[in-house]
């Protein structure tokens, strides 16, 4: 139990205590500011800790922002101490450790001195490092466009998102279908200029190829050819040389294949359908129409050891994708898992993330985007790996908010990013498909009034 005089801090604390599994903890926090001093006082276990950091804040904005951040080091420098853990991120708990890099390098801060002063560990901060120099030449940012295609094949026990296995949600599909086409349709004007389209799942080539070409026509009707253009095909069991042909007609340029893993007992474990053969299938099967090809794997799954996953890690670095994207597995509210799972202790599973950044690094690829999540295994970090030169830019501008996103389709969510990254506002539509299809044109009216 954590009592604090400053509840608008309990949620940074609250991050830290999450990362040490220490929320049932008593903890009393004391916090105060004066004179360009921050003070935070912490009585835990019958012993007081305090901390004393110097900063003189420019306004109220910086003032919270930095209350945030001495808060969190403290905690994070006591339990620490307590518990005798050092974390790989030390008390970064934000989710885009590279953007806070990149604002302290605009600043004319030097980010280093920074991450090191947040204990963060010098394996990760040389790992930022090494992104930034990938990303500079996208940081002019750029509008991209997101289309939700919420339909799987099966549930995976990990998965948060929205979707439900297609024998539950195929009633719905063609209504569905009908409403994103009037919402692509309703941002012709908005989508000038997007440098990127994403056709994201849930699994898009579960729907049929009839089905897939009219949202395919329909992004053709409002964007010009050009853009890159990602489709998160996903799993290997629901691949076709028709939708493959479609896609290539309609000018994408990029194909996610998403095993998660190449081991067979893994993916029955995790209630896929589809078999490492298949993956093989898929891979070779979009590589004929010259696709950029992506391939997702996650670390941690199903009592995996770092043996199995180095097998997966060599698969994926054996088929020469121009991306792989490593996941740590994370604990997500509304999935199977964790229904069955309130923590994620996962032997090896640092062993695991390290092996994957040795071996793609050895292979010539090159980390270039980085997010973190909450219950995340280990307390680590997803990684996009690419070839010299393809990189996802949707990936770059939607994970660093490096402009607009504009997003239709159940559970998608818009994003207004205003200059200089001043604040971002969101504009979302419901997740539940029925309450999308009731409201389509509701939100399409509010949507193109958000980005006025």
């Amino acid at each position: 139990m954590l009592n604090t005089n400053c509840e608008y801090l309990r949620p940074e604390i609250m991050d830290v205590l999450r990362a040490f599994d220490m929320e049932e903890g008593e903890f009393t926090h004391y916090f105060s500011y004066s004179g360009g001093k921050f003070l935070n006082v912490i009585e835990y276990g019958s012993e007081f800790y305090d901390f004393t950091d110097e900063f003189e804040p420019a306004d109220d904005l910086e003032y919270k922002r930095f209350a945030k951040r001495f808060a969190k080091l403290a905690f994070y420098k006591t339990l620490s101490k307590t518990t005798g853990k050092n974390l790989p991120w030390g008390a970064l708990t934000g989710i885009r450790p590279t953007k806070m890099a990149f604002a302290e390098t605009a600043a004319g801060r030097d980010f280093e001195k920074l991450f090191k002063t947040l204990c963060v560990s010098e394996e990760n901060i040389a790992l930022v490092k090494r992104i930034m120099d990938v990303q500079k030449p996208y940081r002019g940012g750029g509008k991209s466009l997101y289309v939700s295609l919420p339909f799987c094949p099966t549930k995976c026990d990990y998965c948060s998102f929205i979707t439900a296995p297609i024998q539950k949600t195929r009633q719905y599909v063609d209504r569905y279908v009908d409403c994103l086409i009037k919402e692509i349709e309703s941002v012709r004007d908005i989508v000038r200029g997007v440098r990127s389209v994403y056709v994201g799942g849930g699994t898009p080539f579960v729907l049929s190829a009839e089905q897939l070409e009219k949202v395919y026509s329909a992004i053709d009707g409002v964007m010009p050819r050009g853009a890159e253009y990602t489709v998160e095909a996903g799993r290997p069991d629901v691949f076709s040389e028709e939708k493959l042909a479609l896609s290539k007609k309609y000018g994408v340029t990029r194909i996610c294949v998403n095993p998660q893993s190449f081991n067979d007992k893994t993916l029955e474990a995790i209630g896929r359908k589809h078999t490492a053969a298949q993956t093989y299938a898929a891979y070779e099967a979009a590589e004929k129409f010259g696709f950029d090809i992506n391939i997702d794997l996650i670390a941690g799954l199903a009592e995996e050891t770092c043996a199995d996953f180095e097998k997966s890690v060599e698969a994926a670095i054996s088929l020469n994708p121009a991306n792989i994207t490593v996941h740590t597995l994370s604990l997500k509210s509304g999935a199977k898992l964790k229904e069955s799972v309130k923590r994620l202790h996962i032997d090896e599973i640092s062993q695991m993330i390290a092996l994957s950044r040795e071996r793609l690094s050895a292979a010539g690829y090159a980390p270039y985007y980085l997010y973190r999540q909450k219950y995340q295994a280990g307390g680590l970090e997803n990684v996009g790996w690419c070839k010299n030169g393809k990189e996802c830019i949707y990936n770059i501008d939607v994970m660093e908010e490096l402009g607009d996103n504009i997003a239709v389709g159940a559970g998608a969510i818009s994003k207004r990013v205003f200059p200089a990254g001043e604040r971002i506002e969101r504009f979302d539509s419901p997740k539940d498909i029925p309450s999308y299809i009731n409201c389509c044109a509701e939100k399409i009216v509010k949507r193109i009034e958000f980005f006025k």
